[in-house]
């Protein structure tokens, strides 16, 4: 009855001062068609981190539109988080929201910030539906519009950023960030195909250290669609058949992968103490390869060949859930291919990105290996 109260008092309150701006319709990653007033003055974020996406297009202010997010980047990305908090300080006192999928999301909290759109993960889709949230949010006016840059982020990106510069207004520089993205990746891509040169088997683990399982991985897209744009082969394709799964010690052992690639971020709220690899920028890389060293000690790793020949490496966990991905594919191949790609600079191509598209000066500390190779 709370909800129902807020719900006819909002929508009296939309109705009385809807614009008369003519709706547009804007067709959304899941193929949805939502008409929607544009360009969105206030917005409501399903998940924290696609705040990665809008600061490449608001990189005057980053939160200019935000009215309320979900309370994961402070916990899952904190030297990201204190690196806006310094220079936005109110976005400490931006409201906060629990997760559709475990059912926390707040829809009265919600309605009564009055946004123009609430963007969401493609991945939260069934979960929204089941809950009544979309049907809900619908009834008061409040469309959803979903992106995607973690269930199939190579097929879906461009689309995302294409629909995030729709919402925003910033067409044009949506169009600038999408070719620069597929500029680097084509230029891996063409070398990879004229030279043709003998693909690695890569193991790659997710969240490496995070728990004591092991050990989580990728199949066909995120990670494991990078590492083979990366000229490598992922072992975890033909046992995972989605995105995300596990494979057991066993199968590392027998795969014996000559690349280890995993990933990692400060987790501490999450698993206080873990062995899970602090990247992210910033990070203290002594500890970072510290740890990385300590992963290779578990039963599923010590006889690889990727150990013995201290091909060892781990990676911003977050490249999985941003359009920044292409960077970590430039990193992967040098590491994969280091003859090949031996004049490719990842760390010059992120700080490009942060110099031409996002409010915050570049500070390494998203790639680390237990070799040379690494970039910092």
């Amino acid at each position: 009855m709370k909800i129902f109260g807020a719900l006819t008092a909002l929508t009296m309150m939309v109705a009385g001062t809807a614009q008369a701006a003519e709706s547009v319709t804007v067709t959304d990653v899941a193929g949805r068609e939502v008409s929607i007033e544009l360009p969105v003055e206030r917005v409501i974020l399903g998940e924290g981190r696609l705040i990665y996406g809008l600061a490449t297009l608001d990189s005057e202010d980053p939160f200019q539109r935000v009215v309320g997010w979900k309370d994961d980047l402070k916990k899952a990305d904190p030297q990201t988080y204190d690196i806006y908090a310094a220079k936005y300080p109110r976005i400490d006192d931006i409201p906060t929201f629990g997760g559709m999928k475990d059912g926390t999301f707040d829809v009265e909290q919600a309605i009564s910030l009055q946004p123009n759109v609430v963007i969401m993960n493609l991945e939260a889709k069934g979960a929204t539906e089941d809950g009544g949230f979309d049907e809900k949010l619908a009834s008061v006016g409040i469309p959803i519009v979903y992106i995607d840059f973690r269930e199939a982020p190579m097929k879906n990106t461009e689309t995302s950023m294409k629909i995030l510069g729709q919402l925003t207004g910033k067409d044009e520089k949506a169009a600038e960030f999408i070719k620069f993205r597929a500029d680097h990746i084509n230029e891996v891509a063409a070398r990879l195909a004229k030279a043709n040169p003998a693909k690695p088997n890569v193991f790659i683990e997710r969240a490496a250290g995070y728990s004591e399982e092991c050990c989580m991985s990728f199949g066909n897209e995120n990670f494991g669609k990078m590492v083979e744009m990366a000229g490598g082969v992922n072992i975890a394709a033909s046992i995972i058949p989605g995105t995300f799964g596990t494979i057991n010690p066993e199968q590392v052992v027998a795969s014996n992968p000559d690349q280890f690639v995993g990933t990692g971020a400060s987790w501490e709220a999450y698993s206080p103490g873990g062995a899970w690899v602090g990247l992210g920028p910033d990070a203290d890389m002594t500890e970072a390869r510290r740890k990385l060293v300590g992963l290779m000690e578990r039963p599923a790793f010590t006889g690889i060949k990727a150990v013995k020949n201290g091909q060892i490496h781990a990676v911003w966990h977050q490249f999985y859930n941003s359009p920044y991905q292409f960077v970590v594919i430039e990193q992967m191949a040098k590491w994969f291919h280091p003859d090949l790609f031996a004049d490719i600079d990842p760390e010059a191509t992120f700080k490009e990105l942060h110099n031409r598209f996002l409010p915050l000066d570049y500070q390494p500390g998203y790639f680390i290996s237990v070799s040379d190779t690494a970039t910092n």
